[in-house]
């Protein structure tokens, strides 16, 4: 199958499968919109078939040694490296990533999440003596991923890769929107000796194979990515049967601009904001996408975003590097956002730059113009609700009491963002808004570090030592 974007088999129990089903789910690339490939549309008979694979073959891989389990996930971070290049095209088409970014961030950071993971297995504290019980962390059991498209082979690895070092057994099933990247993952993890029915690969919609897995008894364990409205229903299914989830969801994150920020330091904030929220076109669920600036700095900070926007956050085809920005996933999508933006004027905001009107001299594609708004309220809808574009929205704020107001005045609470000239004061402030993650001063992405929201965002935590955990149990032996 390699080298094709055209699927007519899932993965389960070890093989490639005949689906129960004739149907399948047309791939569009999102800047030709054009098909790029096909996938089967798996059925809730595809979902039961691959939960019982799982099912048989989760007793014996939950006793093999944790180094092993984890020399699996090493190599299949290896193999993701050696088709990365594949992997990169592939989802800039899905996606529409520049393809620049793609193999560093798309097909990268999947490399370096597996071989975190699979590090762990030896130090970690697989039994610890508590007085006088001996605890024991032992796999969740077979395991239901539901993941999204907006860095889709990197959510799959994510959870693919501490399920399997814990020792649980899994079924993945990845957006039909952004698939093809878990197809190639399903081609390496075959070529591995992975025992069969370990790792398992329905495509489909989530309201027929994701709530077919999210419901299913013999699933001990959902860990769903995507928005917040889709995991309400992912955990309204999975309690009926009182399994854990993990949920990992949407964000409206803040960016504080503090007032002490003066010449080049604001400035260099100031450029930073931008790319913080438009990172894959916006489409990032921890995009900081509120920036808070105070109020008598407002206008100076605005010509500065201004400035960033209109000389670098270019749009053009992604598979040629011709822009900093590609397109956004789809149609729905783009109207989606450009509905937002609309909304946006018409609720009073200042428009500064972008606008919902197509980018000139783009001829197919689901292009968005990179978009400000200044002089944002937080009762206004485009600072409460997730946009997922490259839309940022500048809010002003009187004193650091006010920011951190507005910086909590959300239903979200997954990241966000603290400047200042003061890294103590920074961090002061970071620790009073209620989030999952805050960068100070443009602190880079850590992949070992903790990851998951307050509020809204979600249950849980993925991503090292912390990721690894919510695939486990304890239990207590008293001796």
């Amino acid at each position: 199958m390699t080298g094709s974007h055209d699927y007519a088999e899932l993965y389960i129990g070890g093989a490639w499968v005949t689906p129960d089903g004739s149907g399948s789910i047309d791939v569009i690339d999102a800047t030709t919109e054009a098909v790029m490939g096909r996938i089967p549309e798996g059925t809730a008979v595809d979902a039961d078939r691959a939960v019982q694979a799982a099912r048989g073959a989760f007793d014996d891989w939950a006793v093999t040694p944790p180094k092993d389990r984890a020399d699996f996930v090493a190599r299949m971070g290896a193999g993701i490296g050696e088709r990365s290049g594949e992997i990169a095209d592939a989802i800039t088409g899905e996606v529409g990533m520049p393809r620049k970014l793609s193999e560093i961030i798309q097909a990268g950071l999947p490399q370096a999440v597996s071989a975190g993971i699979a590090g762990l297995a030896t130090d970690f504290p697989w039994e610890e003596q508590i007085g006088t019980s001996l605890v024991v962390r032992e796999p969740v059991g077979v395991v239901a991923a539901i993941t999204p498209w907006n860095y889709p082979l990197h959510q799959i690895v994510i959870k693919v890769a501490a399920a399997l070092t814990a020792g649980c057994t899994i079924v993945v099933k990845p957006s039909e929107v952004a698939p093809i990247n878990a197809f190639i993952l399903a081609e390496i993890i075959d070529t591995l000796g992975l025992p069969a029915g370990v790792f398992n690969l329905v495509s489909g919609t989530g309201p027929v194979v994701g709530e077919a897995l999210a419901g299913h008894p013999e699933v001990d364990m959902v860990s769903f990515t995507g928005s917040t409205r889709a995991g309400k229903r992912v955990a309204e299914i999975a309690a009926r049967s009182v399994k854990k989830v993990a949920l990992e969801l949407g964000g409206k994150s803040a960016n504080i601009l503090l007032d002490d920020l003066e010449g080049d330091e604001l400035a260099k904030a100031a450029k930073a904001a931008v790319g913080a929220c438009y990172l894959n076109s916006g489409q990032t669920c921890s995009a900081l996408t509120r920036l808070l600036v105070p109020a008598d700095r407002h206008d100076e900070i605005v010509e500065m975003v201004r400035d960033e926007v209109e000389s670098t956050w270019t749009v053009g085809d992604p598979s040629t590097n011709a822009g900093r920005l590609g397109p956004v996933i789809s149609a729905a999508q783009r109207d989606r956002v450009r509905g937002y933006i609309a909304k946006g004027v018409e609720e009073g905001a200042t428009l500064v730059t972008g606008g919902a009107e197509p980018p000139e001299g783009i001829e197919s594609g689901y292009f968005v113009r990179p978009t400000v708004f200044a002089d944002v309220t937080t009762d206004m809808t485009i600072a409460q609700e997730e946009i997922f574009g490259p839309v940022l929205s500048i809010l002003p704020y009187d004193d650091t009491d006010d920011a951190v107001r507005i910086a909590n005045d959300s239903n979200y609470g997954l990241s966000g963002g603290v400047w200042s000239s003061d890294e103590e004061r920074a961090k002061a402030v970071a620790r009073r808004i209620r989030t999952g993650q805050l960068e100070i001063n443009g602190g880079r992405f850590n992949p070992m570090a903790p990851f998951g929201g307050y509020k809204q965002s979600g249950i849980g935590r993925e991503l090292g030592r912390y990721g690894l955990e919510e695939f486990l149990q304890v239990k207590s032996l008293q001796l």
